[in-house]
């Protein structure tokens, strides 16, 4: 018989007391198997396409009696992030065969995590998902690998940032910007992918406008992105699956083929955003967290590389509570979206008090959020508090999975008094939770030049001369 699994942060949100933080989930459930005496290692392995492998290990309880509900829950969730971080078609569980037919049975078609298999199998790394099964002694060894993407600043450029709700693009010449301009835009649930080609074409149009000659083009964009290919991006989601076969997958050739073949790099909007930080601060370790329409992540390593992970922190688990807020896309309860995004503070409302139209987008609620902050309204206030306290726990969790020496946070959700009381509520969580990674770990946010400008200039960077 094993004990629940107990928690008792010291900070709780105001607006959602129940949330039960992963990292300390985590923390409990491995104290606890040692405790036991009788801790079995697990590893999980995660192989990509190019031969490169990544590994996590950890620690079980005994497999049997109540254990078994415990273990299945602390690995089938260390998958779940492990996936949207690093990638992988194959998993490799090596350590207790039960837990590895968990892990296949909830991947398989008709799973709990199907979409996820779906998604990582057949859409970005283009075969169906396996999960294989290896004792402890046989776990595959980690193979990873990183590009120097960006930092070229020569010559006449353009930068583009696709979000979900406008389009950024800046002319550049040699690292200066002398035009941006944001268009207001509405891609998620456009079926036509000729909306999608025709707006960002209208934006790199006028850009060009502004620069006497082009050298390349580099863009950002939410969703994943392997060598100018677009494999899964919410962007498209409205775009059948047929057509985006023949009309989204190869878009950006496309566009390069139109712009007369200029060097051009597209890459998850997140990367760039940690990359503009890393260019920015001149530091790297730079883990960049984006809190906007969804919540957007990316990671510079230590050696100052993009890596080729996936950085999709959006569907990690960060609340392990089992009546967590359902992310509509992915049907999974307690992922990022939910807690770092525009759907957080829209979500957070009505606990608030705060009575919006139910039919308000998004955006258009935390302006008004904004504009009571702005205010002194202390319902607004309660708002920022709670996100700000899911962030503090969220950035111990993250800091077992990264090696993060600079956090960069930002986003419009960030903006304004409500992100600065977002932070140090952030800032409280680690001092008084986790003294040691607040020592080690800066809350970083951008100035106002890189807040209008970085973003553009990082993504113009990408593609060398």
């Amino acid at each position: 018989m094993s004990k629940p699994i107990d928690i008792a942060p010291k900070l709780k949100p105001v607006l959602d007391p129940g949330f039960v933080p992963a990292v300390l989930w985590n923390r409990s459930f491995r104290q606890q198997a040692r405790a036991s005496g009788q801790a079995e290692p697990l590893a999980i392995a995660l192989e990509r396409t190019d031969g490169t492998t990544s590994v996590f290990a950890t620690e079980l309880m005994p497999h049997e009696g109540d254990n078994c509900a415990a273990n299945e829950r602390h690995v089938e969730r260390l998958v779940k992030f492990l996936l949207w971080q690093k990638g992988g078609w194959k998993i490799t569980i090596a350590g207790h065969p039960a837990i590895a037919d968990c892990i296949k049975r909830t991947y398989a078609p008709g799973g709990a995590r199907e979409f996820d298999g779906e998604i990582m199998g057949g859409k970005i790394y283009g075969k169906p998902m396996v999960v294989e099964h290896r004792d402890f002694a046989d776990a595959p060894r980690a193979n990873e690998t990183a590009a120097r993407l960006g930092r070229h600043l020569d010559g006449c450029r353009i930068g583009f940032d696709l979000g979900g709700s406008d389009r950024k693009a800046a002319a550049v010449i040699d690292g200066k910007v002398v035009h941006s301009e944001e268009i207001a835009w509405d891609p998620y649930f456009q079926a036509d992918p000729q909306y999608h080609f025709d707006g960002i074409n209208d934006s790199l149009t006028r850009a060009a406008a502004k620069l006497p000659r082009l050298d390349a083009i580099g863009g950002s964009a939410a969703g994943v992105y392997v060598n100018n290919e677009v494999k899964v991006a919410s962007l498209f989601r409205g775009v059948p699956e047929e057509l985006f076969k023949r009309k989204v997958r190869r878009m950006f050739f496309e566009l390069k083929d139109a712009w007369g073949g200029v060097p051009f790099e597209v890459v998850n909007d997140g990367e760039v955003t940690a990359l503009a930080g890393s260019m920015s601060l001149n530091e790297n370790a730079v883990l960049g967290v984006a809190m906007g329409t969804s919540q957007a992540a990316g990671y510079v390593n230590p050696q100052g590389n993009i890596t080729n992970w996936l950085n999709e922190l959006a569907f990690v688990p960060v609340d392990y509570r089992l009546e967590a807020p359902v992310d509509e896309w992915s049907g999974d309860a307690g992922c990022g979206v939910q807690y770092f995004s525009q759907q957080a503070v829209g979500r957070l409302c009505a606990p608030a008090g705060i009575e919006l139209a139910k039919d308000m987008p998004l955006p258009e609620k935390l302006v008004e959020v904004q504009k009571l902050m702005d205010a002194g309204d202390e319902r607004a206030a309660q708002i920022y508090q709670t996100i700000g306290v899911y962030l503090g726990y969220t950035i111990a969790h993250y800091a077992e999975f990264y090696e993060i020496r600079n956090l960069l946070i930002m986003g419009r959700v960030t903006s304004g008094p409500g992100g600065e009381l977002l932070i140090s509520t952030a800032g409280k969580v680690l001092a008084e939770e986790f003294p040691g990674l607040h020592g080690q770990v800066s809350l970083r946010t951008p100035g106002e030049t890189d807040k209008r400008h970085g973003q553009a200039v990082a993504a113009a960077s990408l593609p060398a001369l």
